[in-house]
């Protein structure tokens, strides 16, 4: 059966003070009637195209199927004059129509099912626009703990009752999700939205079970909250099992269809300074986001969206899955070698469980053995092993409450093995000294 989409006053009550009393701009508002046959716009003031200098772009770009070929796309005549003047808000139509099919080739989502893309300057300018489209001071949201810690400030700043749900290796425990809300006090109002990363998260590196996928939109729905996919590693997923299908697809299966809001990014398989990320969710959602996007940055720039286009479209579809299963599997290796420095200096005094997805290790360090109690890593981290040369983030930043915790967060997607053997081993000498000091206290 095909599911319904969400209607548009479905979403009134989730939207911020602010959300609903933003007008669209009453210029960017007409942009799409410059395009109807005869029409002579005297609307926008856009500058005249002939001032400018740029008469062609050349991007040169290793093959995604031969990686010792090199291929050369050049962008010019209208593609070169669409990306160098303003463009839609919601991105240019080229780049938004491949946004279109590659949701349905991997996520199964048609366009016709209440849902659209807008291309935004990551996916943390997509979460940013989300966030303010939906919170008031006082809101509750439900996010992932530990959760990545770029979101914490945001939410905080938008004066968010943050509500922190326990997280395992599977993902978010939806028992602790259930318990969380079937005991929220009466009279209080109930989390609007939920936000996690499923894929590699960052920083635990977990990947979410489609079991606990399910369990957690089901709780979507008993409890009637949105579900903030942010996904930036979903490409970067490397585990041994079939990879989980997203929240956005599994949404298929629901009844209706409408509280997922997705956010991509192409910053992890691309280029991370093209700044091109995109959501996808409920149109009427999204277009909230997009005033937003109007009337602070006007657009994402339409010249890195141009580029992107060129060379995403020289692919197809197929090249550009293969290029992204390159990258996964290039992490992966780069996994392998942490994992077995971790194995080799670290066994008995740190604790961890290897990624499936993305470029971070997360491990609780056994500074005392002898106690059941979780230790702190802040210092140890901030402090000692920076001392000997090694620079990793200790686990409280990421966790809402700040609270202590032995949990360290590593990234491995820049070293090389001859510098990760040496950081472990630096970090084994420091966990060590931790040891001793204490037995000798």
């Amino acid at each position: 059966m095909t599911p319904t989409a969400l209607p548009a006053e479905f979403y009134t009550p989730f939207l911020s003070d602010t959300a609903k009393s933003r007008k669209p701009s009453p210029i960017r508002s007409l942009f799409p009637l410059e395009a109807r046959p005869g029409v002579i716009s005297l609307l926008a003031g856009k500058p005249n195209a002939s001032t400018f200098p740029f008469t062609s772009i050349q991007l040169t770009s290793r093959s995604p199927t031969d990686p010792s070929k090199e291929t050369i796309v050049e962008v010019n005549g209208d593609a070169l004059a669409e990306g160098l003047q303003y463009s839609a808000t919601a991105g240019i139509p080229s780049l938004v129509e491949w946004v279109y099919g590659l949701q349905e080739r991997v996520h199964g989502r048609k366009k016709g099912e209440g849902w659209r893309p807008t291309i935004t300057s990551g996916s943390q300018h997509g979460i940013y626009k989300a966030a303010h489209a939906l919170f008031n001071p006082g809101d509750s949201i439900l996010v992932e703990s530990p959760v990545y810690a770029g979101v914490i400030p945001l939410f905080a700043d938008l004066g968010c009752n943050i509500v922190a749900v326990e997280t395992d290796a599977n993902g978010i425990s939806s028992k602790s999700l259930r318990s969380i809300l079937e005991s929220w006090p009466a009279g209080k109002p109930k989390p609007k939205a939920l936000y996690t990363v499923p894929y590699g998260c960052n920083p635990t590196g977990m990947t979410a079970t489609e079991d606990r996928r399910r369990e957690v939109l089901q709780l979507a729905r008993e409890h009637n909250f949105l579900i903030l996919e942010d996904d930036p590693y979903f490409y970067l997923y490397y585990g041994q099992a079939e990879r989980p299908p997203s929240y956005f697809r599994l949404e298929l299966e629901q009844p209706e269809v409408g509280r997922v809001i997705r956010f991509d990014s192409l910053s992890k398989i691309l280029s991370s300074g093209i700044r091109i990320g995109f959501a996808s969710g409920p149109a009427s959602l999204l277009q909230i986001m997009d005033m937003h996007t109007a009337m602070s940055i006007l657009q994402t720039a339409s010249l890195t969206q141009t580029i992107t286009f060129a060379l995403l479209d020289s692919w197809g579809y197929d090249a550009f899955i293969t290029h992204t299963k390159t990258v996964s599997q290039f992490y992966k290796q780069k996994r392998d070698v942490f994992e077995n420095a971790m194995q080799k200096h670290l066994t008995g005094l740190a604790q961890w469980t290897p990624p499936d997805a993305g470029m971070f290790f997360w491990f609780k360090l056994l500074i005392d053995p002898d106690t059941t109690a979780d230790g702190d890593s802040e210092t140890v981290i901030r402090s000692k092993a920076l001392e000997k040369g090694v620079l990793a983030l200790p686990g409280t930043v990421f966790l809402p409450d700040g609270k202590k915790t032995a949990y360290v967060r590593a990234s491995f997607s820049l070293l090389e093995e001859d510098q990760v053997n040496e950081a472990l081993r630096r970090l084994k000498e420091v966990i060590l000294e931790e040891r001793t000091s204490i037995n000798s206290a």
